[in-house]
């Protein structure tokens, strides 16, 4: 299969419009696990999803303390060099040796992100990151001047090929800005938050910074088969069932916009997972969107999302739809402008 590709800002790389969202790979166990997880599926699904055509997958040294990473390494091992995906990964949340479920430390200093990413290379088995992100800002005090030169120099040392940040809003992008471009942005971007469409959305299509938008799917609020029942049945050590939006009343206005999406999905003949995940691609700045699996089957219920052209009826709809449930937060639809740049079919 053939996905569509997307630049991802000024970085030369051409992206399909899905990613691999490799979270849940990194197993239970750590303070933000999705519960168990079997490696073999992992790897069986990561393969069905470059067999589909996507050609990068996002990870973190974070997702199950260092174990996604291995995973995804050996999934790079085991491929053919012509079939190797983008590898994406960040740094920036370091956790205790000593207790898994404690809440890691979000610390930025220059010799800490040089310590993770030999650590990242290690675990991967590459020589070089295509993409190396900072996870969340600083915590220790840390200029985020001082942080972004360190990434500059990671490129200038051949071990990094682009550098991103993840979840900072306009004025720490800025900054960083000043000392060398950011060339690409992953923020939470779903039909349930959407916060980033106010103003880290606008700033990266001034500045020609990729965005890669994580949790379309709110983490599984917005699948076809998530229902209330089901939050009985998540693992305990699942971090949704502390997550705000998984909890009432927010839960059941998030599942009535969920279910408000079913007639769209049906005149497209695709999934609900599929119509969620497209909105977000309709947005003119986003160069892709990363979604995440824990089983092959969970792909092909997504993947169909990268070749969607949401029509305008579709989006208002959908906007309708969001101002009567009151569901999330952020602009309910683009702003105003010529139809042709907003990505929406005509």
């Amino acid at each position: 299969m053939t996905l569509p590709t997307h630049p991802l800002g000024r970085t030369g790389m051409q992206i399909t419009r899905l990613g691999f969202g490799s979270w849940a790979i990194g197993g239970g166990g750590w303070a933000y696990g999705w519960g168990p997880q079997d490696d073999a599926a992992s790897l069986a699904t990561m393969r069905h999803a470059l067999e589909l055509g996507v050609n990068w997958i996002d990870t973190a040294a974070v997702y199950g303390l260092g174990h996604s990473e291995h995973v995804v390494g050996q999934l790079l091992r085991d491929a053919r060099p012509a079939d190797r995906p983008f590898v994406f990964t960040k740094c920036g949340l370091v956790w205790s040796a000593h207790d898994r479920m404690r809440e890691p430390r979000r610390t930025l200093t220059p010799a800490s992100i040089r310590r993770e990413c030999e650590s990242s290379l290690r675990r991967l088995g590459v020589e070089r990151i295509d993409l190396f992100q900072f996870h969340w800002p600083d915590e220790s005090g840390t200029p985020v001047e001082d942080s972004w030169a360190t990434m500059a120099a990671l490129v200038d040392e051949g071990k990094v090929r682009a550098i991103g940040v993840s979840n900072f809003d306009v004025h720490l992008l800025s900054r960083c800005e000043v000392i060398r471009h950011v060339d690409s942005l992953q923020p939470p971007f779903s039909l349930v938050n959407r916060k980033a469409a106010d103003r880290e959305l606008p700033w990266c299509e001034r500045h020609d910074t990729g965005v890669i938008g994580y949790s379309p799917m709110q983490s599984g609020l917005l699948t076809d088969t998530f229902t209330a029942d089901r939050m009985a049945t998540l693992a305990q050590d699942d971090w949704r069932r502390h997550a705000a939006e998984f909890q009432e009343p927010n839960l059941h206005r998030n599942l009535l916009l969920r279910d408000a999406l079913a007639p769209i999905a049906r005149r497209h003949g695709t999934s609900v997972s599929a119509i969620a995940i497209a909105w977000t691609l309709a947005w003119p700045a986003v160069s892709g969107a990363i979604v995440g699996a824990r089983t092959p089957g969970q792909v092909d219920g997504w993947i169909g999302a990268a070749s969607i052209a949401l029509t305008r009826e579709d989006l208002d709809e959908i906007a309708a739809t969001i101002l009567h449930t009151g569901a999330g937060v952020g602009p309910a639809r683009q702003a105003v402008g010529p139809l042709a740049s907003q990505g929406v079919a005509r």
